[in-house]
């Protein structure tokens, strides 16, 4: 919200702890709307309201969360169930319910290069399995997998459909709530890594996105930090030049 302010959008920002978006949205000047994107009833209450506020220009969705580190033999159906309700259906709940927005926000022929945004923050998580990552991965994958096939079924309109995926990134609560609220736990995933991405670093990312030109589609961008090689490929401690 703060990097797409500071770009100039007018953003609402959309969450389930109405306290916390009040905040921001103080902070930022920006407007706020409560909701579970889990629930139809709050999707279609939102879709409603933005209908009689809007117009919508863009939608950056950020599904996310991820339920504990099992392997598959282990894994916890509810955990499983929970991962693909926040990730992939309500990634589809959201963009079933403003696509007509943004239809209307990108058919206005006196704008000159008229366009909508559908910009989607996934997770390298899709782009490669790792151990006891199989629920997040298939999650994470489902998501993607969205992002790939609306952009084929919006061909021929000026409508972007645009993915960023992320690797590690270091934030309060993710890997937190991942390992069920260990917090040595948690600690010990960034542990010795040299600069883990921040989410300012992927706001920055998204609104730069977002502000390119209309006729300029970002299909997919990784982005990982330095010390992050590959999924799979982490450097702990301080990155040095060989010689």
């Amino acid at each position: 919200m703060r990097a797409l302010r500071a770009a100039g959008w007018d953003v609402v920002g959309v969450a389930r702890r109405a306290e916390r978006l009040a905040v921001l949205a103080d902070e930022t000047g920006s407007s706020a709307f409560a909701a579970d994107l889990t629930a139809q009833a709050d999707v279609d209450a939102l879709a409603g309201w933005l209908a009689e506020t809007g117009p919508v220009h863009a939608l950056v969705a950020i599904a996310g969360g991820a339920h504990g580190t099992d392997r598959v033999e282990d894994g916890k159906a509810e955990d499983w169930q929970w991962m693909f309700d926040v990730n992939v259906l309500a990634t589809q709940r959201v963009v079933a319910a403003l696509l007509p927005l943004l239809r209307d926000a990108a058919d206005v022929p006196d704008r000159g290069q008229a366009h909508a945004d559908l910009l989607f923050l996934t997770s390298t998580a899709a782009q490669r399995a790792y151990p006891g990552g199989a629920g997040y991965n298939a999650a994470k994958a489902g998501q993607s997998m969205i992002v790939d096939a609306l952009r084929l079924e919006l061909a021929s309109e000026p409508l972007r459909v645009m993915e960023v995926a992320p690797g590690m990134v270091y934030t309060e609560e993710f890997t937190l709530n991942r390992l069920g609220g260990d917090v040595a736990a948690a600690e010990q995933v960034y542990d010795g890594v040299d600069a883990p991405l921040l989410a300012s670093d992927v706001a920055d990312v998204i609104a730069y996105a977002l502000g390119a030109p209309g006729h300029v589609n970002f299909d997919l961008i990784t982005m990982r930090p330095v010390a992050q090689s590959a999924q799979h490929l982490l450097t702990r401690g301080p990155l040095r030049v060989r010689r």
